[in-house]
């Protein structure tokens, strides 16, 4: 069934490309003609020959990044998006050739997707970064570095220079570029013992740890339960509403309530805190069943 879809994926992108190579180009009248009747008339008919005109513009900017591992219907449907984009920002009264401005947009459009989309790992949003990650290759062989392995320093600095970015950056792109992305249920080695996710190391709380912390939890809250419950009605109240909600209660609006002056309110907070913290210290110095910290 895969295979079905895939062929069936392939002649669909095959039609287009067809379609979109016999589709006449325009003439630079024509194309602000059109352009002038989408912006300021909305005309659909106009933005649909002025898109049709330059789908072969997509077709053949896609081709060029067809060697960074992704369908090439998908690169073709990314450049569709920056083609409207463009139709959209277009200002015919600028006298700039739409295509050469559509270009722009279509290959921004397509670079962005790749850098989605080429690792699970983000590669770099920056323009020095963008620009690294699609010159490096090209950069590389210009050079003539024959090693096919790691950038000799010397290399690595040209390059640095060209693109105007540091070193470092050169290499790690350099690496990543190379070794791609590592699937974690991979064998670690030749015999296929296990997954490689076996030998990460959990950097959060082991099983163990977790259980004490919830039983030690839920120790301190029974505590705490019986400590309100030595308070007065109005000390648990007073203490439910300053202390236990997110957000508190201010003292004059207690007052109010209570019928008493904020003052006094804060006395009772004062004398209940007290009760609370006397009662939890008696509690905690008993035998019982807090366990010994990890």
């Amino acid at each position: 069934m895969a295979h079905f879809d895939d062929t069936k994926t392939r002649r669909a992108n095959l039609t287009y490309i067809k379609a979109s190579m016999r589709t006449p180009l325009l003439s630079r009248e024509r194309e602000f003609e059109l352009a002038r009747r989408w912006r300021e008339a909305g005309d659909r008919s106009a933005l649909h020959e002025l898109i049709t005109a330059y789908a072969r513009l997509v077709v053949a900017i896609a081709a060029r990044f067809r060697n960074y591992g992704l369908p090439l219907g998908d690169l073709i449907q990314e450049g569709n998006l920056g083609l409207m984009q463009a139709a959209q920002r277009f200002e015919p009264e600028r006298e700039v050739r739409f295509s050469t401005y559509a270009a722009w947009w279509i290959r921004s459009q397509m670079q962005d997707f790749i850098l989605r989309n080429w690792s699970i790992v983000r590669t770099g949003t920056t323009a020095a970064q963008k620009s690294l990650f699609f010159n490096l290759r090209r950069l590389r062989a210009r050079i003539d570095d024959p090693s096919g392995g790691a950038l000799s320093d010397a290399n690595a600095g040209k390059i640095a220079v060209t693109l105007g970015v540091g070193k470092n950056d050169v290499a790690d792109m350099d690496a990543r570029l190379a070794g791609g992305d590592l699937s974690l249920n991979a064998a670690p080695g030749e015999d296929g013992d296990g997954e490689i996710q076996d030998f990460l190391v959990d950097p959060g709380p082991s099983p163990e740890s977790t259980a004490m912390r919830a039983h030690d939890e839920g120790i301190r809250l029974r505590y705490l339960a019986e400590a309100i419950s030595e308070l007065t009605p109005r000390e648990r109240a007073v203490i439910s509403e300053r202390r236990l909600r997110e957000e508190n209660v201010t003292l004059e609006a207690l007052g109010r309530a209570f019928g008493v002056s904020k003052e006094r309110v804060r006395q009772i907070e004062h004398r209940a805190l007290g009760k609370l913290k006397t009662a939890l210290e008696r509690r905690s110095s008993e035998p019982g069943d807090l366990l010994p910290a990890s």
